[in-house]
């Protein structure tokens, strides 16, 4: 039997803000997250750093799992209120072309339960372009809601048999207001908020990286250097006085094949020069040529014992009672007399150094 469904009361207010402080944190440190774990990642493989590869595989990893802990709760607790059912009237419906067979259609409808306030409600809701032509204005439809977020209301586009015969021969009296809305207008300041995240996960790992991102050296003898060459990662600059050749990270002067390969790199030249000074540390060799004219016979950097230099760097490290070692610096030269190498191992406070000769045997230690 036909009958007229009118609102029970229209105190019903609008729904809270979509963007509730919580939200916009989330977005703020998820965008903050993205930016963070995309600039680690490129950055690493650009630069062969196996801990930035490693931060821009795990952060995102560790985020989604905190923000699926944080977030049960309160989804548990949304999945366990039990959708009710309803009538209600289109007052307005407006389709947005698309070119898939569904279309978004936004609907402003009037929504009078059985037993609970009636509210107003613009929802946008996707639509079979064949099935466009059930739904007008002023038409009687069957919705779902969550009671406790009214503005969450879905058409119902297969309802039972009862509701079905209940919308064809009711008619439902529009409601006059609020009407709720599931988004409001502060999207700008969103995403404003998501895209500074966004930034500020870019410059904290540029700032916790700079030294694989923006590893460069420094010389200070004055000269002017030739144009610097890189090849294979490593960078290569000679002036008349030094040679420098830097290497990138993932990459250690300890291997024997790296320093023989760098040394070589200085020393190609038909002169074959000697060297007054060689200064090797873990991804930067430096080499000290004598003056033009000068009558400095020095040494040739060819011969240094490569196979022994990886050693000597360990012994000091170990032998040497330097407390939480951090840095090494190995010296060659026959300044005073025959080769010799210096190994200096800087800690916390204090330092040790290891003397050997032009073979790599160790002559004397002093520790800390």
């Amino acid at each position: 039997m036909a009958g007229t469904i009118g609102p029970m009361t229209m105190s019903v207010g609008a729904p809270p803000a979509h963007h509730s402080p919580a939200d916009l944190a989330s977005g703020f440190l998820t965008a903050g997250v993205i930016g963070a774990s995309l600039t680690a990642f490129i950055g690493g493989w650009m630069v062969e750093s196996v801990p930035m590869i490693v931060t821009g595989l795990v952060v995102p990893a560790l985020y989604g799992l905190l923000f699926f802990l944080a977030t049960l709760p309160r989804r548990a607790s949304e999945a366990a209120v039990v959708p009710r059912t309803a009538l209600a009237m289109i007052e307005s419906l407006e389709a947005v072309r698309g070119e898939t067979s569904d279309v978004p259609v936004r609907f402003d409808l009037s929504v009078v339960p059985d037993d609970a306030p009636a509210f107003r409600v613009e929802i946008w809701q996707d639509v079979n372009r064949v099935e466009l032509t059930e739904y007008r204005s002023g038409g009687t439809v069957v919705v779902e809601y969550a009671p406790d977020r009214p503005w969450k209301t879905r058409i119902v586009r297969r309802p039972t048999p009862q509701w079905e015969e209940r919308a064809a021969v009711a008619q439902v009296v529009s409601v006059p207001g609020p009407v709720m809305r599931s988004e409001t207008p502060d999207s700008s300041f969103s995403g404003f908020l998501n895209l500074f995240g966004l930034l500020l996960g870019v410059a904290a790992v540029l700032l916790l990286f700079r030294a694989d991102l923006f590893d460069f050296y420094e010389g200070d003898d004055g000269a002017s250097p030739q144009p610097s060459v890189s090849s294979s990662s490593s960078t290569i600059t000679v002036t008349s006085a030094t040679g420098t050749v830097a290497i990138g990270p993932g990459r250690s002067m300890l291997d024997e094949s790296e320093l023989r390969r760098a040394v070589e790199s200085l020393t190609q030249a038909a002169d074959k020069r000697h060297a007054l000074t060689v200064v090797v540390r873990d991804r930067l060799l430096t080499v000290v040529f004598p003056p033009a004219g000068a009558k400095v016979a020095g040494f040739d950097p060819r011969s240094l014992p490569y196979g022994r230099v990886a050693g000597l760097v360990e012994e000091a490290r170990t032998a040497l009672n330097v407390e939480s070692p951090r840095s090494w610096q190995l010296t060659a030269d026959s300044v005073t007399g025959p080769l010799t190498l210096r190994v200096v191992v800087t800690g916390n406070g204090g330092t040790g150094t290891l003397e050997a000769d032009g073979k790599g045997e160790v002559l004397r230690r002093n520790g800390s």
